[in-house]
């Protein structure tokens, strides 16, 4: 049922010195970016064909700890499958919804806590058309 890893997801508390580092040290490619009142809130970067990291601004004073990476998620290709399948072994799953990058999403919790999101691509989906994004939440 699964894909392929659809994205990783970093909180940073400098986005201009993350952009440099994944894009000009590392040579990833900038694909779209997130915008929240106006302002730069994040940015999508594409390592390969359809493999993606996402990054977050987060306050100076916010405290991580070691967990940089936010979440992980799998393209599936089919959300409500997915979605049935975990229900059926017991596990909590969000509803179905459809992400401001026109992208459908559930998501889930690991056994040791992390989570876990889902996503089906549609044709309007920003990791296709390279639209940025309104940030809704």
């Amino acid at each position: 049922m699964i894909k392929a890893l659809a994205h990783l997801c970093v909180f940073t508390k400098d986005l201009a010195r993350t952009r440099d580092f994944y894009c000009n040290t590392l040579g990833f490619t900038p694909h779209f970016d997130f915008h929240k009142n106006g302002e730069l809130f994040g940015f999508y970067l594409q390592i390969a064909p359809r493999q993606f990291i996402e990054f977050f601004k987060v306050g100076p004073d916010a405290e991580y700890g070691s967990q940089r990476i936010h979440h992980f998620c799998f393209e599936v290709e089919d959300i409500d499958a997915i979605s049935n399948k975990l229900k059926r072994a017991g596990v909590e799953v969000t509803p179905k919804k459809l992400g401001c990058d026109q992208t459908w999403q559930c998501w889930c919790k690991d056994p040791n806590g992390a989570d876990i999101e889902f996503q089906q691509y549609t044709d309007k989906s920003a990791q296709f058309t390279k639209t940025d994004c309104i940030v809704d939440w």
